[in-house]
């Protein structure tokens, strides 16, 4: 744990010396006073008043009140900055992970762990870790002054303090567990609230609204558990600290004055022993306290911790060629790759197929049939597990990520919007994209209707997913995004799915037109889509079964003339025509 808290506060180590200083110098301030009473009470005794004594004992408690104040300044500020810290890395690093680690956590979890873990983590370094170092550092200042003054009293004390102790780890041991649990049930209640008010529309029109909250609670009341579970150690812990302040306190004051009234010790040093018995519960409150609250904030310090150790992408060695080479009409080629989301469960074998610099590639199949999983390839969201995929003639493994990202544009089938304005949204990969730029793809994607039917035309909040869209309007925003970065390849997943009859046919067109410009792959399930591609893959099964333009598949494969004869009765229905 200890481990685990000095990684995270590696970059504030000086706020936090600072921090710890400063409460050291308080420390030295307040062990200096019970001396100077000794010594004031010492002169009383002789008759004579010592207003230098006096003076300076005012004056220390005066600097040590000021200095407390500045201290709690300092901690609560190296705590905001260590908390703003990690979660500037923590959000970094989350946003940076690879693909498989999405899809081994949930939403919701990887939020809380940005804030409410932090918030757990903020009491623990701020409070629990320098508390720790100045308590030990304060108790170890107290106990040799106390030797010095008195070894048999504070023997006495020890032995008191260590029982508490005992007492003390007895309690903490379960701390962890309850405490790590509490946090990942924090994180699934978040997941799931995430999960119902991401579908609120599906959840209010089919009445799941009681058992969202069902489950939802449910996921609130093991937090509860948790924390009462942990609030019961804490219960047992803190009265191990009173035992040790107060017992210590109490012990001192009958043996000390039995032992005054004999005659066998002073009043003065009995009076220095007992300051510093009042010093003393300052620090070793804070290290009782500190060692519950490094306790409590340990589930928040691993998941954490965890959420740091899942690898992020790697960066490749070579910068992809902005300009396309003259050696190859083919910008893309899949090599006999095969690839598998978990071990022993193939989705692609041996897939191969070319897409040249120019042209519409269309890609169909049933579902299931890995259509969506060459897009992740191609986008390198994963990597194949045999074969290569070559873009440009390079292996896309030992290119650069984000340069190669930036040559390739991608419309996914539910087309998310960002929350923001309609310019936001068009803008996202391009934000500093020409005017001119961005009046062309709207013109181009079919948005100049909807620009000038807006109240505020681009300014216009487009709601929550871009709720204020219809399904067309949001896949016509998504191809004008992709567009506007000028993409060498563009992938459309599925792009005429959510468009009607007459926004289809222009969708023909202007695949048509941006073919001249760059790559199309599209994945189709609509004839007019397919048919205008000048190549069709087919693949069924994670295999490519047949490839080759509209005219060559209707002529020697039967799967594809079955599914144009089922296209066709679709645009029958739909009053569509062939053309």
């Amino acid at each position: 744990m200890r481990g685990e808290v000095l990684r995270l506060v590696a970059g504030h180590r000086g706020p936090v010396a600072a921090g710890i200083v400063l409460t050291l110098a308080g420390s030295g301030l307040g062990l200096a006073q019970p001396l100077l009473v000794r010594r004031a009470i010492e002169a009383a005794g002789s008759g004579r008043t010592a207003w230098a004594v006096i003076v300076a004992l005012v004056a220390l408690f005066l600097a040590q009140a000021a200095l407390e104040g500045v201290v709690r300044y300092v901690l609560a500020r190296t705590g905001e900055g260590i908390v703003l810290g990690i979660r500037l890395h923590l959000v970094d690093h989350l946003l940076r992970l690879r693909m498989p680690v999405y899809d081994r956590h949930r939403t919701g979890d990887l939020i809380s762990r940005v804030g409410t873990d932090t918030m757990a983590l903020r009491r623990v370094v701020a409070t629990g870790f320098t508390d720790a170092v100045t308590g030990c550092l304060g108790l170890i200042g107290a106990a040799a002054l106390m030797i010095w003054l008195d070894p048999g009293l504070f023997l006495l004390v020890a032995a008191l303090v260590a029982v508490a102790a005992g007492a003390l780890a007895g309690a903490l041991r379960g701390m962890r567990s309850a405490s790590l649990r509490g946090q990942e049930a924090t994180g699934e209640m978040a997941a799931d609230l995430e999960r119902a008010l991401g579908a609120i529309r599906t959840v209010r029109a089919v009445g799941a609204e009681g058992r969202e909250t069902a489950r939802i609670g449910g996921r609130a009341r093991d937090a509860h558990a948790a924390n009462l579970r942990t609030a019961r150690f804490d219960a047992l812990a803190a009265p191990a600290g009173d035992i040790a302040i107060t017992g210590s306190f109490l012990l001192v004051l009958l043996i000390g004055g039995a032992r005054v009234a004999s005659g066998a010790a002073s009043v003065a040093d009995l009076v220095a022993f007992l300051m510093y018995m009042v010093y003393l519960t300052g620090p070793l409150g804070s290290l009782f306290e500190a060692v519950g609250v490094i306790r409590q904030g340990s589930g928040a310090v691993h998941r954490i911790n965890e959420a740091l150790s899942w690898p992020p992408e790697r960066e490749g060695e070579v910068v992809p060629p902005q300009e396309p080479s003259r050696e190859s009409r083919t910008l893309l080629e899949f090599q006999d790759v095969r690839f598998a989301y978990e071990p022993g469960r193939p989705v692609l074998h041996d897939v191969s197929f070319e897409v040249p610099r120019h042209g519409h590639v269309a890609i169909i199949g049933p579902s299931g049939a890995g259509k969506s999983t060459v897009f992740a390839l191609i986008e390198r969201f994963y990597d194949p597990d045999g074969g290569r995929i070559l873009f440009d003639g390079h292996d896309v493994r030992r290119l650069d990520r984000g340069r190669y990202r930036s040559l390739i544009g991608l419309v996914e089938q539910d087309c998310p919007m960002l929350y923001g304005t309609l310019r936001d949204n068009l803008a996202y990969a391009v934000p500093d994209a020409d005017p001119e730029d961005l009046d062309g793809v709207i013109a181009l994607s079919g948005l100049s209707d909807l620009v000038e039917r807006l109240p505020e035309g681009l300014d216009t909040p487009v709601g929550e997913r871009g709720a204020a869209l219809s399904g067309g309007e949001r896949q016509r925003v998504a191809i004008a995004r992709a567009l506007l970065a000028k993409p060498r390849l563009l992938l459309l997943d599925e792009p005429a799915s959510h468009l009607d009859a007459d926004s289809e046919m222009a969708l023909r067109r202007t695949l048509l037109r941006l073919s001249r410009e760059c790559a199309l792959i599209v994945i189709a399930h609509r004839l007019t889509t397919v048919r205008a591609a000048s190549s069709i893959v087919v693949l069924r099964e994670g295999r490519v079964t047949a490839t080759g333009t509209h005219e060559h598949l209707m002529g020697h494969d039967a799967y594809y003339r079955g599914l144009v004869s089922e296209w066709l009765g679709h645009q029958r229905a739909r009053g569509m025509s062939w053309t």
